[in-house]
């Protein structure tokens, strides 16, 4: 919209200036060096030849600096203006807009919604799926809207867990950190995995080993193209998704009327039959509490820009969209498959995915096939993600003191190299499939990674409650912030108590389980550790990081707010920037609070 760009007029002109060869400093001793990619070529620039992937010689300031809140003289205002926008990570600033807009939107439909929706819908039923997607989903908006608040002030290298280290503690933000890596480098191998059953619905004689390093390969090559690549891929099959959703709700509606084809079982009213018989509830209270994490699971990776916003020039983007996606697919999906369709729990890969089984019920043509193209996308997209956050993630570690120095190095096209080729080397797990002991293998890599989304989740509402107590410690207005989260530290509380509330519903889930705890002692030590590993491993890692650094939380009163901070907007010019927001027309309104903030 024309009158968000009004803010981005306070591009920093120091930096921006100082954009002279692509090797040169700024004579100021105190000033890093600038890097203007501009002056490489276009191969170098999307990373496709060797001089691509030499060191980038500084940070290229591209993030925007914004308001008139620096104090002092107007020399002394351009000189900390300068210094604030040379205070930048060492990425590229590639991203657009739409691209931001897009994964936040879409960039978490994937396996979680189209397959482990399945396993869910068999769990819980077509209530107990709803009432869990949804709570998870506003408490989603809360720490969106959280994260985006920090983000917005602060795009940092490493996104919220730099945030942590800042607001929270340094050894939680070392937990977090590892812990955020690890859970990406597990998911990798598990998503190419997915990939290859998913690619089995259709029958052919290509060897498991052949699918796997297929789609591995297609995953390397397109990391090479780094944050362009990601974010291109990431927009076009975040629209493509959507787009087959809408479809799928479209058709879902007339099915469930009675306008499906007569061959089918939606060739008469349906309504709410599935509800009735079977059930609502499929295991009653241990049902929802057991949907609960493939919810979360389903959700994971909208954080992804948190880490996103330091690729990015002006960071803004919405979330609430992707909650209406998912509640309203789901529902038409709890009304046209009953959750105690065989094919829910025997199946593989998307031969148990609902919308499938929705489209084969309905007997309509080709569709299935389409759904699982889509599926198969979506799972190489996830995979990508894996990818862009961990060796991200595994840099800022670095950047930091957390991780070995050489992941320190961002290559002239904006790769964090070396932490690229740890996270893709960890693809080659995959290959256990082809192994009788491959499914045993990959159950214990899911329980590594079954728990991470909520300990990052409960991170990033934990780190927005410190930050605003920290804000208003030290004499700052709310009228300051260039956005504001929806529920405000209230928002993020909610937040976090129901991920605590979540976490107790899992040990409850883990200790008596559905169908009941085993007589075997072993068995039960087995299913509680793949189900709650996560807890000792975030606790091993909290104790290591302070028994490393000895370092303690800071009061509010102490915390620093201004190291990496972007935007400097006076009371004033936040004032008459919401007014004008506010007389847009209604639709350009609603737009922006689903999508564009």
């Amino acid at each position: 919209m024309a009158e968000d760009e009004k803010m981005s007029e306070a591009y920093v002109k120091g930096a921006s200036d100082a954009h002279t060869p692509p090797h040169s400093t700024v004579h100021d001793a105190d000033m890093p060096v600038i890097y203007d990619p501009s002056k490489e070529s276009r191969w170098t620039r999307l990373g496709l030849n060797f001089e691509s992937f030499k060191r980038a010689p500084g940070t290229t300031a591209g993030l925007l600096v914004q308001g008139e809140g620096l104090g002092g003289t107007d020399e002394e205002k351009a000189l900390a203006r300068t210094r604030a926008a040379l205070d930048a990570p060492m990425l590229q600033q590639k991203m657009k807009p739409r691209h931001l807009t897009m994964i936040a939107v879409g960039g978490s439909i994937g396996t979680g919604l189209f397959v482990g929706s399945g396993a869910a819908l068999n769990a819980g039923g077509p209530a107990g799926v709803l009432l869990d997607w949804v709570l998870m989903g506003v408490m989603l908006v809360n720490i969106t809207q959280a994260l985006g608040e920090m983000s917005i002030m602060y795009p940092l290298s490493g996104g919220y867990y730099t945030l942590a280290g800042r607001f929270v503690d340094p050894s939680w933000a070392f937990a977090m950190g590892w812990n955020y890596v690890f859970s990406w480098v597990v998911t990798l191998p598990l998503e190419i995995t997915v990939a290859v059953t998913t690619v089995n619905y259709w029958p052919n004689s290509v060897p498991v080993a052949g699918w796997i390093t297929i789609f591995w390969v297609v995953i390397i090559l397109l990391s090479i193209l780094g944050t362009l690549g990601f974010a291109e891929e990431e927009f076009w099959s975040s629209c493509l998704k959507l787009l087959v959703i809408v479809m799928f709700i479209f058709i879902g509606i007339i099915c469930i009327c009675g306008g499906g084809p007569a061959s089918g079982e939606f060739g008469h009213y349906v309504g709410g039959s599935t509800w009735q018989d079977p059930g609502a509830f499929a295991n009653g209270f241990k049902g929802v509490c057991s949907v609960f994490v493939t919810a979360a699971f389903a959700f994971a990776g909208t954080e992804l820009v948190g880490l996103a916003a330091s690729e990015t020039p002006d960071p803004r983007a919405g979330d609430a969209g992707i909650i209406v996606v998912f509640v309203v697919s789901l529902t038409i999906v709890g009304l046209m498959v009953p959750y105690d369709d065989d094919r829910l729990l025997n199946g593989s890969g998307s031969a148990a995915s609902p919308f499938v089984i929705a489209l084969v019920r309905a007997n309509i043509s080709g569709l299935d096939h389409l759904l699982n193209v889509v599926i198969c996308i979506s799972v190489l997209s996830v995979g990508l993600s894996c990818v862009y956050a961990g060796s991200r993630t595994l840099t800022a570690l670095a950047e930091t003191g957390y991780a070995p120095k050489i992941f320190t190095y961002v290559d002239k096209s904006s790769r964090p190299l070396w932490s690229v080729v740890l996270i893709l080397a960890f693809g080659a797990i995959a290959y256990v499939n082809v192994g009788s002991e491959g499914d045993t293998v990959f159950d214990w890599l899911l329980a590594l990674s079954g728990l991470s989304t909520l300990f990052t989740w409960l991170s990033i509402c934990v780190c927005h409650i410190r930050f605003r107590a920290a804000w208003k410690a030290q004499g700052h207005s709310l009228e300051e912030l260039p956005f504001r989260a929806l529920g405000g530290a209230w928002g993020s509380w909610f937040g976090a108590t129901l991920i605590v509330l979540v976490l107790i519903a899992q040990f409850y889930i883990a200790v008596w389980p559905i169908g009941g705890m085993s007589d075997n002692g072993q068995e039960v030590a087995e299913n509680f550790f793949q189900v709650y590993m996560a807890m000792p491993i975030v606790l091993a890692f909290w104790i290591g990081g302070y028994a490393w650094k000895r370092e303690r939380p800071r009061r509010a009163s102490e915390i620093d707010l201004d190291t990496g901070r972007k935007s400097f907007f006076t009371v004033e010019e936040m004032r008459a920037y919401r007014a004008e927001r506010a007389n847009a027309p209604l639709h350009v309104r609603i737009w922006r609070t689903l999508f564009s903030n």
